[in-house]
């Protein structure tokens, strides 16, 4: 991406534009453009909220806050001015020449978060084909070479193609080769059933809406220093870990990018497509922050996106078991607390806790390890006592309840072994 540099002192302006209707107020909003400038390594110098009462086409701003955005640079030495809206590309430019610094507005800023998270490889050709079609128009602001040229006769179009003409078509051929790609990756999208099926662990997928709590549970549950701050889209490398569950020896947790409120339309794909490793788990927990006087919302655009990537299913059936986490649950009030409590009791699917001071931690762990082991069914196999690998694989992927000689000086042993089907196929394919 190369868009920003980490470690710039930026100034963040949230603009309050008058007569259009936002999903949050405008603390919330500058919060939010916090974060996802954090999420990239941006040092914030200074951020507020601009009121805006009529939108100027050449500057979003009125001339006098462009020139108070200026000097509030100048003041904390920002480099960078991040502005939480879309900006049309003369509104960039401008806004750049007027400043005499770089300029990111709000898709900008996530693009640079998607193309660091995106993991398959429809993730990563769905960031890259969105990312050159923001930079498409945005040639003449953000290409540093623009000012040569490429020979010509000079009496047939003027000076010849310039260079950014020569980039614009160079782009298009880009795009027009990643659609190909893209086209081909979702004819083998039946590669990652494959996968689920050979990997020697099943593997739990968090889920949920940013700042929910995720990556604070996964430390919980791992005890990994992944980054767990009051921070949107605070995990951006993928993450998978190995935890131990009841009944199951090996399992593996992977951590997602959180789900953001007003995303850019253009990015809906690319973001959809950095979360396609979930439909490779074999459990998907969906974090909620259950506080949040917003989670039923949130709730829905979660199950919304998994309903797209064909987790859910008409008639709202799962294709993978979904297990619904209330985190949060040490920042309710006792009265909510207990009705809550009253609402999920004996429910299977839903498990109350709070990631921070991990109460009710345990009694995920137990409901994570039935969920995996709930199709098990004991075995016994007699294996060869030279037959390392397979007696190995059965104590590494299954729960041994014996391991003992067949005979008294028999060459074979006897292992009784908890498995699920999966597990069964996996041994089988060892013969």
């Amino acid at each position: 991406m190369g868009e920003v540099s980490r470690g710039a002192r930026a100034l963040v302006v949230c603009p309050d534009i008058r007569g259009i209707s936002y999903d949050l107020d405008s603390q919330s909003r500058l919060a939010e453009a916090e974060g996802l400038a954090l999420a990239i390594g941006i040092v914030i110098a200074e951020s507020f909220v601009l009121p805006v009462r009529e939108v100027r086409p050449n500057l979003l701003f009125g001339a006098g806050q462009v020139e108070n955005i200026r000097i509030a640079c100048e003041q904390n030495e920002a480099e960078l001015v991040v502005i939480d809206g879309a900006l049309t590309p003369i509104q960039q430019r401008n806004l750049e020449d007027k400043l005499a610094r770089k300029v990111i507005d709000r898709t900008g800023l996530i693009l640079e978060i998607f193309g660091e998270r995106a993991a398959t490889a429809e993730g990563r050709l769905q960031v890259e084909l969105a990312h050159l079609d923001y930079q498409q128009s945005r040639l003449v602001r953000s290409w540093t070479h623009l000012e040569r040229q490429r020979g010509g006769f000079g009496f047939l179009g003027g000076p010849g193609e310039t260079q950014i003409e020569a980039d614009r078509r160079m782009i298009r051929q880009r795009m027009g080769r990643l659609r190909k790609e893209l086209e081909q990756v979702r004819k083998t999208r039946g590669l990652h059933r494959e996968r689920r099926e050979r990997a020697p662990w099943p593997v739990v997928a968090l889920v949920g809406y940013t700042n929910a709590g995720k990556s604070t549970l996964f430390n919980r549950l791992t005890g990994a220093e992944v980054m767990a701050e009051d921070l949107l889209f605070a995990t951006l490398d993928p993450t998978m870990r190995a935890i131990a569950l009841p009944g199951v020896e090996k399992a593996i947790l992977s951590d997602t990018v959180g789900f953001i409120s007003d995303l850019p339309t253009q990015l809906v794909a690319a973001f959809r497509a950095t979360l396609e490793e979930v439909t490779s788990a074999d459990v998907i927990c969906h974090v909620r922050d259950i506080s949040n006087p917003s989670t039923g919302a949130q709730k829905a655009q979660v199950l919304e996106v998994l309903r797209d990537l064909g987790v859910i299913e008409e008639g709202e059936a799962s294709s993978i078991p979904i297990l619904e986490i209330w985190n949060k649950w040490d920042q309710l009030a006792p009265e909510t607390a207990e009705e809550l409590a009253s609402q999920i009791e004996g429910a299977e699917d839903i498990v109350a806790l709070s990631a921070l001071t991990g109460e009710g931690v345990d009694s995920l762990l137990e409901r994570l390890g039935e969920m995996l082991t709930r199709n098990a069914a004991l075995r016994t196999f007699e294996v060869p006592a030279s037959d390392g690998r397979r007696i190995a694989w059965l104590h590494a992927h299954g729960e041994v309840i014996e391991d003992v000689a067949a005979e008294e000086g028999a060459a074979t042993r006897l292992i009784t072994v908890r498995l699920n089907p999966k597990e069964l196929g996996q041994f089988e394919a060892l013969n």
